[in-house]
């Protein structure tokens, strides 16, 4: 099974009051399709800092992250904009919907800034709210939804344009524990029935069983437990 998502020796320093600190230090970590992974770790840690570069968000000082065999590392900025759009879903702690945008407005967004045709949009969008439930909910602007229906658009936005690799921030961390863990199973299911590969940054021991490894953000490098 190949690797999806490759951080090969990443290290990244910040200057913090005249002095460089090293958040992360020489980290490697390696993703298969198909595969979940949960990264914890106390606050401080790195893990956002750890998140932000494996899903081209932020250079790391050194190292190399190579998505589906391509190095995004240097990459131009109109380059990694097209990356995060069409190959990295993004599922945040807060859903971070748009206030007077319907549900299937959302998503049709999303696919109007990937260049999706909008047969082939809206074809997607009908089987993401079957998928998720949401079938009932499609003309509802964002205030009318609950906690986890908000966070089930959020997951379909992120996979509207199909990633090859989807990048979650606590996303249970707003919801209860029932409605936790059926996120945390959707994003496993996506997972393994489409090939993704999955990283989430978690505190939620609970929904750890769902991952296939776990890995601890200690001193810059990432141990698996």
């Amino acid at each position: 099974m190949r690797h999806r998502l490759i951080l090969d020796n990443i290290t990244h320093t910040y200057e913090d009051g005249g002095t460089q600190r090293t958040v992360l230090d020489h980290l490697n970590l390696q993703v298969s399709e198909g595969e979940f992974v949960a990264v914890m770790g106390p606050s401080g840690s790195g893990k956002s800092t750890f998140l932000s570069i494996a899903g081209a968000l932020l250079e790391p000082t050194s190292g190399t992250v190579l998505l589906d065999g391509e190095s995004i590392t240097g990459k131009e900025k109109q380059a990694l904009s097209d990356m995060r759009l069409n190959k990295i879903g993004f599922i945040f702690q807060n859903a971070n919907l748009i206030p007077y945008l319907k549900v299937e407005e959302q998503l049709m967004l999303v696919a109007k800034l990937g260049d999706m045709n909008k047969a082939k949009a809206n074809e997607r969008i009908r089987e993401l709210l079957h998928t998720l439930g949401l079938n009932h909910r499609r003309n509802a602007y964002p205030d009318k939804l609950s906690g986890g229906e908000r966070q089930r658009v959020a997951i379909a936005r992120a996979l509207m344009n199909d990633p090859a690799v989807l990048m979650a921030d606590e996303p249970t961390a707003s919801l209860d524990a029932s409605r936790g863990m059926d996120v945390v199973r959707m994003i496993a299911g996506e997972a393994k029935e489409r090939g993704k590969s999955a990283i989430m940054v978690t505190h939620d021991e609970r929904v750890l069983p769902l991952c296939d490894r776990v890995f601890y953000l200690e001193n810059g490098c990432l141990i698996e437990k």
